[in-house]
């Protein structure tokens, strides 16, 4: 067992434990305001392309149109969920998934299937790791970035990972709970000038 792995069971062991009372208060909470289901699972893809089911606390609702499609996202997040994804805390319950193996602490966000198989070779490349709770991408901009932005700052985080880059993004996930998103555009051609270097 790499020594990546033992700190990603060891930690989110002690986190769910840690986190019980504060995963309890949420479930309460978001079955309180908005109801059930508590949370939200979605198929995913992790190491080697293997898909698993991602768990986090449900911030949406299923409202729709009047011809019953769905609307947009902006307006089905709920109040209590645009705190939660603000401070992450719908995040937590993925130390579950971490505890199985299916993500790591840090790494790639795991996206939905189709969109790594849409993204060819760089999709096949990014699941060479666990996808992550946080990773570089979400310190550089996450939702304010497109996919192909995101793809190309996972693969420059897989390409120079490392311990202290792992504490980097610790603390830039700290501070964007505290101080919100903001793209890094220097990160991001970094990025992309790596990705030309090697040819992709």
């Amino acid at each position: 067992m790499s020594l990546r792995r033992s700190v990603d069971i060891l930690v989110s062991a002690m986190g769910l434990v840690i986190a019980l009372p504060v995963l309890l208060l949420l479930a309460l909470l978001i079955a309180g305001t908005d109801g059930h289901p508590v949370f939200f699972r979605q198929r995913r893809a992790t190491l080697r392309g293997r898909p698993f089911r991602l768990v986090k606390f449900r911030t949406m609702t299923q409202r729709c149109a009047a011809d019953g499609t769905l609307l947009p996202d902006a307006l089905r997040v709920t109040t209590l969920g645009r705190w939660l994804r603000s401070t992450r805390f719908d995040e937590l319950p993925q130390l579950w998934n971490v505890l199985k193996g299916d993500m790591s602490l840090i790494g790639p966000r795991p996206l939905l299937p189709e969109t790594i198989a849409r993204a060819g070779q760089r999709g096949v490349l990014r699941c060479t790791a666990r996808p992550g709770m946080t990773g570089w991408a979400q310190i550089n901009g996450n939702a304010l970035l497109d996919d192909a932005d995101k793809i190309a700052l996972d693969l420059w985080y897989l390409e120079h990972r490392s311990l202290a880059l792992d504490v980097r993004i610790l603390l830039g996930t700290l501070r964007v709970m505290w101080g919100g998103e903001q793209t890094d555009p220097l990160a991001i051609r970094r990025a992309y000038e790596s990705h030309s270097r090697r040819g992709g």
